[in-house]
């Protein structure tokens, strides 16, 4: 059973930067694909990001790709999303997720574990 929480949230102008964090409570966080998603009101939940369990690789969606980066640290058991130019529309409950898959697969059923979110929203 992977823990996963969640930090880094807030307000935040239209244009600005914030970054998340994803501290993971399993030793072999190493092992797992990560991957952030994000859920506005009304809406269903939307992949962001993925990154290999070793860093070597990613998936952006067309939407963050060039503003969002996605980054870990084996070492320290975290996942990182640095989300800049931020826009309105980007307000949500953002989640990071681990997968005992290989990277790849951004439907959310296919992520095994979830942290509880953290709300990032963007004023204009």
């Amino acid at each position: 059973q992977v823990q996963l929480v969640e930090s880094g949230g807030g307000l935040v102008q239209a244009g600005g930067s914030l970054r998340l964090s994803c501290a993971a409570s399993e030793r072999t966080f190493s092992n797992y694909t990560m991957g952030w998603f994000r859920q506005a009101p009304g809406k269903e939940r939307e992949f962001l990001v993925a990154i290999s369990w070793s860093g070597g690789s990613t998936d952006y969606t067309h939407s963050v790709r060039g503003r969002f980066t996605i980054s870990r640290d084996n070492a320290k058991n975290t996942l990182s999303l640095q989300m800049n130019f931020l826009k309105p529309e980007d307000t949500a409950v953002y989640y990071c997720a681990a997968a005992r898959r290989s990277i790849g697969y951004r439907a959310p059923e296919f992520y095994d574990y979830w942290g509880q979110g953290t709300q990032v929203t963007v004023s204009s």
